[in-house]
């Protein structure tokens, strides 16, 4: 028995496989999976971003799919499987940004979602339309939300905003690539806030609040995350090593494809990734109305995503890492080198405090990072643990943002970077005061896209038996009562001294405005 597309075969007697990719900021990864959702093999390619003026973060579209292109070839050749073996291709992807192609379909230009170029904009949208834009979104304008950057490229870059066919996220152009089909899906479009809620659809008058009236024209075909969005062209089979004719589904929101490959998928579960982003999201089966909270995505029928994120999480260790640990002096295993030193030292009521803003804040474009309350016999166990502390106390903030709202967990899956740590998973634990346990999987991004497929392509029947059979969890960590008063205090430190700072990082941002 043989399922046929084109030249594609899947022959029911042979082995099959799920591919799933995830692109981020920078890596893009190609990881093939079983039907159980066990790894086979992996393979990443770092990319380059520019900063072609202060503020803007950019990438080379061409690198981004001649990276996808060689990763999806290596990892085949590692797992040494017949292409005809996968059953289908899943991608997720950073939310936000823009990826646009011009009008004979080629690649115009990459904004990536660190990019804080419109916050001006941002702010002046936010005071002139912000209740009505939350009212039809569920969401307020920010920098580097599609939208805003969009309506940026319209108002100072019209050369280029005048040469759009077509606005994607990040997996959609990796999709495009693969099938020659300009689609995205619910999960990702909703989470940029370019669609009408709870519907998920585009909507004339949200489009007109960003001052992008017309622009419905350069939206690609909105599907569910997991339709099949389009076969493997023959062209792609050439360059990626696949089939041609593999289905390929619409993809993911990143953080909504970690959450389904960390095991979350039902109402009142929650997800905490410790990433670039500090992302914080409680699954319901009804969008949550709050301004305060950051943004809702629709991913299924009564499936919706509740969450409070920001660019401060693990990227603050990363940039550590890069910038001092490795300056200089080579450590074969930098982030365990970090872990070591961290615990070796006895947390103190009156360590120095870590602000974890490298990359600004929900809070304010004008954020930035530091430390306080060093002193001389600190050392740089010292520094790291208030690193770990000032991320969880920034992923604490934006989970009492939800509560107030009204949404309610007693336990989470934390993923990300910051889950492989032996310190991070307790340090979330007794700070949150929820049990946390770990997803066996690494790759969880990647691996809730080859989920999708499994429901895409009918190997299961739907997201919950999907999730049940695929994901299971390789730690649990109970919070320590002992800790809770500790972190307690130290949080309202942390919190008040952001406050207090924050007339002087404004006055930062009016430097660099006269520079």
């Amino acid at each position: 028995m043989a399922q046929k597309h084109g030249i594609f075969i899947i022959v029911a007697d042979r082995k099959t496989y799920l591919l799933g990719l995830d692109a981020g900021n920078t890596i893009i990864k190609a990881v093939l999976f079983d039907l159980d959702g066990r790894q086979v093999a992996m393979s990443a390619q770092d990319g380059t971003s520019t900063t072609p003026m202060p503020g803007h973060v950019e990438r080379d579209l061409s690198q981004l799919w001649r990276n996808a292109g060689q990763v999806i070839r290596d990892c085949l050749s590692r797992a040494g499987v017949a292409p005809e073996q996968i059953a289908g291709v899943g991608c997720a992807g950073h939310g936000n940004g823009l990826y646009a192609l011009d009008r004979s379909d080629a690649p115009l230009i990459g904004i990536q979602s660190l990019d804080t170029r419109a916050a001006d904009l941002a702010a002046a949208l936010s005071r002139e339309s912000g209740v009505k834009l939350h009212e039809i979104c569920l969401q307020k304008p920010w920098p580097s939300q599609t939208p805003v950057l969009l309506a940026w490229l319209k108002r100072h870059r019209p050369q280029i905003y005048d040469r759009i066919g077509t606005v994607f996220l990040c997996k959609d152009f990796i999709t495009f690539q693969l099938t020659g089909a300009r689609v995205s899906e619910t999960s990702d479009m909703s989470g940029c806030g370019l669609t009408r809620m709870p519907d998920c659809h585009y909507d004339p008058e949200l489009l007109a609040l960003y001052g992008l009236d017309g622009a419905e024209a350069l939206l690609p075909r909105l599907i569910q995350p997991a339709d099949i969005a389009g076969h493997v062209t023959a062209r792609a089979a050439q360059e990626t090593g696949l089939a041609e004719g593999t289905p390929v589904i619409g993809g993911f929101f990143d953080v909504i494809s970690s959450a389904l490959g960390s095991g979350v998928s039902d109402p009142g579960e929650a997800s905490i990734i410790a990433g670039t982003w500090s992302v914080n999201q409680v699954f319901s089966q009804a969008p949550v109305v709050d301004p305060s909270v950051f943004m809702v995505s629709g991913f299924a029928k009564d499936r919706f995503v509740n969450i409070d994120s920001s660019a401060t999480s693990a990227a603050n260790l990363e940039w550590y890492v890069r910038t001092l640990v490795e300056r200089g002096t080579h450590h074969e295993d930098p982030f365990g080198y970090c872990n070591q030193l961290l615990g070796q030292v006895t947390p103190a009521l009156d360590d120095p405090i870590c602000q974890p803003f490298l990359y600004g804040s929900g809070q304010g474009a004008e954020f930035r990072g530091g430390y306080f309350g060093l002193a001389g016999w600190h050392g740089e166990g010292h520094l790291l643990r208030a690193l770990f502390e000032g991320v969880v106390f920034e992923h604490r903030r934006h989970i009492e943002v939800l509560r107030r709202a009204g949404v309610r967990f007693e336990a989470a899956v934390l993923s990300g970077g910051g889950a492989r740590s032996p310190h991070w998973p307790q340090i979330f634990a007794d700070c949150l005061g929820v049990s946390i346990r770990v997803a066996e999987a690494r790759e969880t991004g990647a691996l809730g896209a080859a989920i999708g497929v499994a429901v895409a392509t009918g190997l299961a029947e739907d997201y919950r038996g999907a999730v049940k059979r695929m994901t299971r969890t390789q730690s649990h960590f109970a919070p320590n009562v002992e800790m809770r008063a500790h972190y307690d205090r130290r949080y309202k430190l942390y919190s008040d001294l952001n406050l207090a700072l924050q007339p002087a990082w404004a006055q930062l941002a009016t430097l660099k405005a006269d520079t």
